[in-house]
């Protein structure tokens, strides 16, 4: 059967007119960013404004997106939580409506700000829920925070810079994210006009970091789920193996004909799997 299949479309392909646009994979698309799912606020944390917003109730999750983007990617994954928990979504500083200050960007000082947002919401412990810089500081608070984490679905993550594949920003669904997130930055930052000097500073922290160890990884004792896109075009597959393999008890799974944009590309199976890692049993 599949040896006919092939030769079928193999034969569409022969007749299909000169010059044809081939119709884009879905791994390749980069839908619309969803609006945003709640009013949010701002938090005088170490030394910066961070901005925040929570819906639902329930045991509490955190939603951390990806570098230069902004909480609202998340709007289709927080509507569906919140059925269930107590959502928080955060802008990262200098990420989205959040200010920063003058220190340098570094996964460490992220994830204490998220740590500081705890305390002042008077969370003892919470899930996170990270796409790639935001699954980044989730596996930094397991290893730096312990007992402020509970289970982390960690997509799409790095934990050395040697595991994000070469001139991934020449990739045309990637260079369409930079290009879009610049386009939020301008409408949602204090500071709208500083999207180039940001992206470099950004890129100054993704230069070095993360840099973790094998012990370092190996201390870790969340339950941790390992995911990503099986045409990831920023992370390589090998070293999404390397994490699941290594951080001890977690799983692996990975998304089929999507990449680094899955929680996009499709939302149904994304929720699924989040909601069958944070709540089974």
């Amino acid at each position: 059967m599949r040896i006919i299949l092939a030769a079928f479309s193999a034969c569409l392909l022969f007749l299909a007119p000169l010059g044809a646009v081939r119709a884009a994979e879905r791994w390749e698309t980069l839908p619309p960013t969803p609006p945003p799912v709640a009013k949010g606020g701002f938090a005088d944390i170490n030394g910066i404004k961070l901005y925040y917003a929570t819906l639902g109730k329930g045991a509490p999750v955190v939603l951390l997106h990806g570098g230069l983007g902004n909480s609202d990617y998340w709007g289709l994954q927080a509507k569906v939580l919140a059925r269930r928990h107590r959502v928080i979504l955060v802008d990262s500083r200098g990420h989205g409506r959040s200010s920063r200050d003058g220190k340098p960007f570094g996964y460490d000082l992220m994830a204490d700000d998220v740590v500081a947002l705890l305390d002042k919401l008077k969370i003892r412990q919470a899930d996170i829920v990270g796409w790639s810089d935001g699954a980044i500081l989730g596996i930094d608070l397991a290893i730096r925070h312990p007992d402020r984490v509970g289970k982390i679905f960690a997509f799409a993550a790095n934990t050395v810079t040697s595991g994000v594949k070469e001139g991934v920003d020449k990739n045309p669904t990637f260079a369409a994210y930079i290009e879009r997130a610049g386009k939020e930055y301008a409408k949602l930052s204090p500071t709208p006009k500083g999207y180039e000097a940001f992206v470099g500073q950004i890129s100054q922290m993704w230069a070095t970091q993360p840099s973790w160890t094998d012990v370092q990884l190996k201390a870790i004792k969340s339950p941790v789920l390992v995911v990503d896109g099986d045409h990831d075009e920023a992370i390589k597959r090998e070293h999404t193996e390397y994490i699941a393999a290594t951080i001890p008890g977690a799983g692996l799974l990975i998304l089929p004909n999507a990449s680094h944009f899955a929680f996009l590309q499709d939302p149904a199976l994304f929720n699924a799997a989040l909601l069958a890692f944070l709540d089974g049993k």
